[in-house]
């Protein structure tokens, strides 16, 4: 008799800690159901940064305001041996690489400059600059990645040698194909890392045509999406710059 009473009571316990867990449950179901209602009652974000819910944006922007305090130009990404690189690198995205409109020998890089001024540089004026090459492990926001390798020159480099001091004070740098389908703002502190260059090489090699010939970006410190293939033109604003991604939700950051 005094068993089935231990047992009686073990049973009510254990009922009672599964209709608290029950009830908990359906508790915090609620909790979250009515916290996605009142995110997507909330208005939406405007302008550049695309059309989403303030608070996500907001979000967004305290990650982004995190990156930059612990961001170090003098903190390298990890480099790979060139025998490391993948033979066969994958491609991340095509927007603005429309071939059939493009004419690559009539290819120039358009520069904005601060005051007004449009300068156009070739591809071989580019070439005669100091090359510098990165082998690095190319990150995608699809949640892959591959050691590759690319080679041309960096910002830094081309920034001063075509006279853009003033223009590498100002906060942000924007890049777009020439169609204009693709576009990305970059801020100047990453534009500036000693990794990040105008890449018109890979694998020892020009650039593929589905990898943005004849000319690139390649920015070890973000994900891929910044990194804009067939560059057609550059300019620098105080402001964010458009952003192809950021305009369709994501973080206009993007760091790593």
């Amino acid at each position: 008799m005094k068993e089935i009473k231990i047992q009686d009571r073990e049973i009510k316990k254990y009922t009672r800690r599964s209709w608290l867990s029950f009830v908990k449950f359906f508790a915090l179901t609620g909790i979250g159901f009515a916290g996605w209602r009142w995110l997507y009652t909330q208005p939406l974000d405007g302008g550049i940064l695309g059309g989403i819910p303030e608070p996500l944006r907001k979000g967004l922007e305290i990650n982004e305001k995190l990156f930059k305090t612990t961001f170090n130009s003098a903190r390298l990404v990890k480099e790979y041996a060139k025998s490391d690189a993948a033979k066969k690198v994958r491609v991340n995205g095509d927007v603005g690489l429309d071939t059939e409109l493009f004419e690559p020998k009539k290819w120039t890089l358009e520069i904005q400059k601060a005051v007004g001024k449009t300068v156009s540089v070739k591809l071989e004026e580019l070439m005669k600059l100091p090359k510098t090459e990165v082998v690095y492990n190319f990150k995608c926001i699809e949640g892959w990645s591959q050691v590759s390798w690319w080679g041309g020159v960096r910002f830094a480099d081309f920034a001063n040698h075509f006279g853009l001091e003033k223009e590498l004070l100002m906060n942000y740098v924007g890049m777009s194909t020439p169609d204009f389908d693709y576009y990305v703002g970059i801020d100047m502190e990453s534009a500036l890392h000693p990794q990040t260059i105008l890449a018109y090489e890979m694998n020892g090699k020009p650039l593929p045509m589905q990898h943005g010939y004849p000319l690139r970006l390649i920015i070890p410190v973000k994900y891929g999406v910044k990194s804009l293939k067939r560059i057609g033109s550059i300019y620098f604003d105080n402001e964010k710059p458009s952003d192809y991604w950021a305009e369709r939700g994501y973080d206009y950051y993007i760091g790593l």
